[in-house]
């Protein structure tokens, strides 16, 4: 999180300390200076993704590809001048950041509502300032940037600490990223990322020494100053009090900076003029309403203290203590052999959340681009649940007798206001011969070994029966396959036409490079579509996981995001399947597709069928779409109708938490759509407007309509519309 508002504070209040640096004559500099010490650039990945993610289209799920490729011109430009990059990720959300990952949770969730309200609206993507991150964007990452023979690196702490310990046990020439506690760490240079000009590899160094000669302190107070400030560590909340003390006495308290500014001065003047002991720190300690815990000033100084550094503020043996602490955690997992493997696998960025599993038993997942008010499919959280109860099973054994330990999952889904963890009971899988152990999954050899690794891994989804047809198909389209039979079978909204475009779209994405995916042109985007995309994505991590506890039958690379979709093609895809197109249209043509696009589909099919679930064909429009047809307009006319009721900075979005809200908010939405056909209606037969065209009315013709203008009109219209089946009015 680092410090809020030190950032803006040094490039605002301290210009100085924000140095334009050419990273090519740091490295060349590097290589005099240390010949035999290659020059190193460590990156916080996680405060890149965002900047690193500059395709155009970013709402439909992902363009994959063109992802892959701004990575590899990324990396390239660096080992150009002879500068290796190591990549760190945050491997856990510790503790005492649960709360802050919280409040992030429940804004993105707002974002997102209010990104799909004017997706609905205006049926095309927003502008960059609503951008949100695909769905998974860090996780598949992580793994883009190994497949590009990066050293990439999981954390199993806080990634900032490791970040900053790496860089300055390794002599790095400095940290890329965009973090203010990397203004705290005594460590290696810290360089922007925001201001990178990646042709150039030109950016800004902030530099700790000048922000504290601003400051009036030394290099030593820093990590006071920041838990005086608040942090991960010491709460806002309770440094109110002390921040005002610290005004009413500072000198510069009549300078015209903001609050913020003025608070991050009168704390740096205050310390300034303490004792640099921790008889002092101790006395701070009496002083701060730190409730019952009263070595929350010592814990978060400690914090900051990278390895074999040592500070006046703390003694030695309470740093060694807080370091042993976190060592001697006992974890769920007894097997030390499979312990250490997993942990191993999980710093080297080679399996996927089994570590945190068998370590403490907790997983979390972030925000999905997910409609919380599309009630026909639930959230991708729950969605793949029964999966995960079953990837539970086989790494905590649960088959083995004795109490099988619950798993806290803190996950993102729609009614979950994330008070505390959702407690999941493992499941065993059906395996025949019972499930296999850990040791015999990760560590045996043989064809043996790897067929139950394959089944185990097909039962995790439930698809154990189905490991003869499914292995005699290309690894990425099998674990898609498994995954789409998966989905088709829970989600019992996904129709024949979901399916044919989830098929097209593996199909023919196969022979497109990245440059043509970026050519590719979507004149609408489709809310569901979104939707859709997020949870196939979700479902990608979720083949990682299991692939990870079976002992890995699929290669990591088969199983990622570029081999098997595109947002913007699936849009495309989706779409000209709802609207009844041929198989043909939906292959473009290309005639050796079709063979295997109707295998795929009779296996998903027939899997479907053998677990009781019919998939039926139920192409959609957009609700106002299924209105205008229900009326007579025509299905071009329907599809091209696109009413600007209002400007998005005026869109209102309900909470998603209340499902009173979520019913008024879909009851509306079909109340206006009725509203705006009647008032089309009065306008054709007043003459103002010409019969057969809904596209001519602007919108301030029907923008104040109500419902009370047409007492009987409306009323027979809701009535007639909801005996129509095409038309899917709420209950």
């Amino acid at each position: 999180m680092g410090v809020r508002g030190l950032q803006g504070f040094v490039a605002r209040i301290c210009p100085h300390a924000c140095q334009t640096v050419d990273l090519r004559q740091m490295a060349e500099k590097h290589r005099i200076d240390h010949p035999d010490c290659p020059p190193v650039i460590v990156v916080d990945a996680m405060s890149c993704v965002r900047r690193w993610y500059t395709p155009e289209s970013w709402v439909c799920g992902g363009q994959w590809r063109e992802y892959l490729a701004v990575l590899e011109d990324f990396i390239n430009a660096f080992m150009a001048a002879g500068i290796k990059l190591v990549f760190y990720f945050d491997g856990v959300v510790e503790e005492k950041k649960r709360d802050e990952w919280i409040k992030r949770r429940m804004k993105n969730t707002e974002e997102i509502a209010r990104l799909f309200q004017f997706i609905k609206t205006y049926r095309t993507q927003p502008g960059r300032e609503m951008f949100v991150l695909p769905s998974a964007l860090p996780t598949f990452t992580r793994y883009a940037l190994k497949s590009l023979g990066q050293k990439t690196v999981c954390t199993l702490q806080e990634a900032d600490f490791e970040v900053a310990a790496y860089g300055l046990q390794h002599k790095c020439i400095g940290i890329l990223g965009q973090d203010s506690d990397y203004l705290i760490y005594d460590t290696c240079p810290y360089f922007s990322i925001e201001n990178l000009c990646l042709d150039r590899l030109v950016t800004v160094m902030y530099s700790r020494e000048v922000l504290c000669r601003v400051l009036g302190i030394s290099l030593t107070h820093l990590p006071l100053f920041a838990c005086l400030l608040g942090n991960d560590i010491v709460p806002e909340s309770m440094l109110e009090g002390f921040w005002n003390k610290c005004l009413t006495k500072s000198s510069l308290r009549s300078c015209s900076y903001s609050r913020r500014a003025d608070i991050l001065m009168s704390v740096a003047e205050y310390i300034s003029k303490i004792p640099c002991s921790y008889s002092s720190l101790k006395k701070l300690e009496e002083i701060l309403p730190l409730g019952s815990d009263k070595t929350l000033l010592c814990r978060g100084v400690s914090s900051y203290l990278l390895p074999g550094q040592q500070s006046p503020w703390v003694p030695y043996n309470e740093t060694i203590c807080q370091m042993l602490s976190l060592q001697q955690q006992s974890p769920l997992c007894q097997d030390k052999e499979i312990f250490q493997l997993a942990k191993e696998q999980h710093i080297q960025s080679e399996n996927y959340s089994i570590f945190n599993i068998l370590s403490h038993g907790e997983i979390d997942c972030s925000n999905s681009l997910e409609d919380d008010f599309d009630r026909e499919i639930p959230g991708q959280a729950l969605i793949y649940r029964p999966v995960r109860q079953h990837i539970y099973s086989i790494l905590l054994e649960s088959g083995k007798g004795g109490t099988c330990p619950l798993v806290k999952e803190w996950f993102v889904y729609f009614g979950n206001p994330l008070k505390q963890p959702d407690l999941i009971q493992p499941v065993q899988p059906s395996v025949t011969g019972g499930t296999p152990s850990l040791k015999t999954l990760w560590l045996a050899k043989g064809p043996d070994v790897e067929k139950q690794r394959y089944s185990t891994f097909l039962a995790c989804f439930r698809l154990q029966d189905e490991m003869e047809e499914l292995q005699a198909l290309e690894a990425p389209v099998a674990g898609f396959c498994c995954l789409l039979a998966y989905l088709m079978i829970e989600v019992s909204s996904l129709s024949l036409e979901d399916l044919n475009a989830f098929l097209a779209l593996v199909l023919c994405l196969k022979g497109k490079s990245a440059a043509q995916l970026k050519g590719l042109q979507v004149a609408q985007v489709d809310s569901r579509a979104v939707h859709l995309g997020a949870v196939l994505i979700r479902g990608l991590t979720t083949l990682l996981m299991a692939n990870s506890a079976c002992g890995f039958p699929f290669r990591m690379d088969d199983l990622m995001p570029w081999a098997v979709f595109d947002g913007k093609l699936f849009q495309e895809k989706y779409q000209k399947a709802h609207r009844g197109c041929s198989m043909e249209e939906l292959l473009e043509g290309n005639e050796s597709l079709y063979t295997p696009f109707q295998n795929l589909k009779s296996l998903i099919c027939k899997i479907c069928m053998a677990k009781n679930r019919t998939i039926q064909s139920r192409p959609r429009r957009n609700q106002l779409a299924e209105v205008l047809v229900a009326l007579g307009y025509s299905e071009e006319e329907a599809r091209d109708f696109n009413p600007r009721l209002h400007q998005p900075h005026r869109s209102h979005v309900v909470s998603p938490y209340h499902n009173q809200m979520r019913e008024r908010h879909l009851q509306s939405q079909v109340n206006m759509n009725i509203l705006l056909i009647l008032r089309i209606r009065k306008l054709e037969s007043e003459g103002e407007v010409e019969a057969v065209s809904p596209l001519s009315v602007s919108c301030s013709d029907y923008s104040s309509a109500h419902p009370s203008d047409y007492p009987c009109c409306f009323r027979e219209l809701r009535d007639s519309l909801e005996g129509n089946a095409q038309v899917p009015w709420p209950g």
